[in-house]
């Protein structure tokens, strides 16, 4: 019973874990992670969890009121992993404040998997949390799990080696803020969900959302089919493939493999992690 915090680039993922399920979940922008208005202060004040030290400010409401089921859930405390390192302090002051425990995921804890990688302490938090949770589902069996976010990570999981290590690539928005920041006359493309009807831009920016979600696909088809190669060649049996991450729609349903999409796939990790070094 606990809440897990996800501190992205972009966006920090919070849920509720309470009796194997996800509730209460929210994104925060990572800029107001300890924003007492819009951040993780007022995600735990609406589970009715009041601050046990001095308010971080004075919005911070003093006495919410009773606890409700996911107040108590909240309460067995917060496990995080995190991409920013300036972010953590800030999630510590928010935790000492409400008085809840802390748990982070690194590279130290237990997984369920080993990890083979020649420097564990390089590996971001986050994909190591996508491979606790790739392991929870799939226990026992090669995965290769894609998170498609700010960057792109494949993170390749086998029975022989646990985490071995993956592929880093930019994500959609990267590239299309770089074609902005770095020309002349490009314009920024934000609206990645809009629809493609056709193939061929009739306008610059649709162009550019081509470029960036069509032709996506085919860079991350590429990346897969030479994984699941290596895998042939060393005699693994076939992987399970996860897709995360706030851009993997872009994917699914254009690549060749069936894949299984788990929108929360590190949260469950780190739920799932934080079971096996709490037993």
């Amino acid at each position: 019973m606990l809440v897990c915090v996800d501190i992205g680039n972009t966006h920090t993922h919070v849920a509720v874990h309470r009796d194997g399920a996800f509730s209460v979940q929210r994104d925060i922008p990572t800029p107001l992670l300890d924003d007492a208005a819009e951040g993780l202060p007022a995600y735990l004040a609406a589970l009715r969890i009041a601050p046990t030290a001095s308010p971080l400010n004075s919005t911070v409401p003093p006495n919410p009121g009773p606890a409700t089921a996911e107040g108590d859930a909240a309460r067995g405390g917060i496990a995080f992993c995190s991409v920013v390192p300036a972010a953590t302090p800030r999630l510590l002051a928010v935790a000492a404040t409400f008085g809840l425990p802390v748990w982070q995921l690194t590279h130290a804890v237990r997984l369920g998997v080993p990890i083979t990688y020649p420097r564990p302490a390089e590996i971001g938090q986050d994909r190591l949390a996508n491979a606790a949770g790739a392991h929870a589902l799939a226990p026992g069996r090669p995965a290769v799990v894609i998170d498609l976010g700010t960057a792109v990570t494949f993170d390749v999981i086998t029975s022989e080696g646990g985490y071995e290590g993956g592929i880093i690539t930019p994500g959609p928005a990267l590239v299309t803020r770089y074609l902005h920041e770095r020309t002349a006359q490009l314009p920024l493309v934000t609206d990645l969900d809009a629809p493609i009807p056709s193939v061929i831009g009739k306008s610059t920016a649709e162009a550019i959302r081509i470029g960036a979600v069509v032709g996506y696909a085919g860079l991350i088809q590429t990346l897969l089919d030479a994984v699941l190669a290596e895998f042939a060649t060393r005699g693994l049996p076939s992987a399970e493939i996860f897709l995360s991450g706030g851009a993997a729609e872009f994917v699914h349903g254009r690549l060749r493999q069936p894949v299984r999409i788990v929108p929360d796939l590190a949260l469950l990790g780190l739920a799932a992690a934080h079971v096996l070094n709490h037993r």
